[in-house]
């Protein structure tokens, strides 16, 4: 099986919609989607992720199903020093360095300051969407892998955000979210591919082939997006710090 997730076109949030530079992205990504064997579709009910979807559906002439589990992960927690609302990602290195049971799979939900929050509820809410999903699809949670009830070569699409991608790859990589949020940066329109392994038989696990990809852009002359990034040198005030 294999899963792609791909990221809404360049955001306008205060529209829930996209830019017209996102119209350029979400375009070019219809051109490299339409040459996919896609199983099936699943969006994000938001506005920005369900207008990249329709770009690639009216395309292929297709439609998807919407789970609201794929909206963005906008569950904040208070930090502890000052009980500001934040959320689970973009914390300083200094904040990680003070708590370093944000990088365990383990223990990063026992933290006082995220097992106050509704972060756990709602991540198990994700990790129950996406189980339910590839149950459906043949293959069935067990423990740290996944049951193969009926091996295949499908392949999901999913148009949803960056935030909910790396609350699902987080579960199906046995990992802490926040490491995954931390240190990744997906930019707008770009594709994350996972396949299924079946190295042992009947035992499957999840291995990624390329996250983050945006080829479509640079084969069609249209510059990635900077948002999601923070700025690559201290000094760099003219990028977002």
């Amino acid at each position: 099986m294999r899963l792609i997730f791909i990221r809404h076109g360049d955001p306008d949030y205060e529209h829930d919609s996209v830019t017209e530079k996102g119209l350029r992205e979400i375009s070019l990504l219809a051109d490299k989607m339409q040459k996919e064997d896609v199983t099936e579709f699943y969006l994000s009910p938001k506005g920005r992720a369900q207008r990249t979807a329709q770009a690639t559906l009216e395309r292929v002439r297709r439609t998807g199903t919407t789970y609201d589990w794929l909206q963005e992960f906008f569950y904040e927690i208070r930090l502890p020093e000052t009980g500001e609302p934040h959320l689970i990602w973009d914390f300083m290195p200094s904040f990680m360095d003070r708590y370093p049971d944000l990088y365990s799979a383990e223990r990063w939900q026992s933290l006082p300051f995220i097992a106050k929050s509704a972060v756990p509820r709602e991540y198990a809410k994700v990790c129950e969407g996406i189980d339910a999903l590839l149950e459906q699809h043949g293959y069935r949670r067990k423990g740290t892998y996944y049951e193969v009830l009926r091996a295949n070569r499908e392949t999901l699409v999913f148009f949803c955000h960056f935030g909910v991608t790396c609350v699902i790859l987080s579960h199906l990589f046995n990992m802490s979210p926040v490491a995954l949020l931390q240190h990744l940066v997906a930019a707008p329109s770009s594709v994350t591919t996972l396949y299924t392994e079946e190295r042992e038989r009947g035992i499957a696990s999840f291995r990624c082939a390329a996250y983050g990809d945006v080829s479509h852009l640079y084969a069609g002359g249209e510059p990635p997006a900077f948002s999601a990034r923070f700025c690559e040198r201290y000094e760099d005030f003219d990028e977002r710090h």
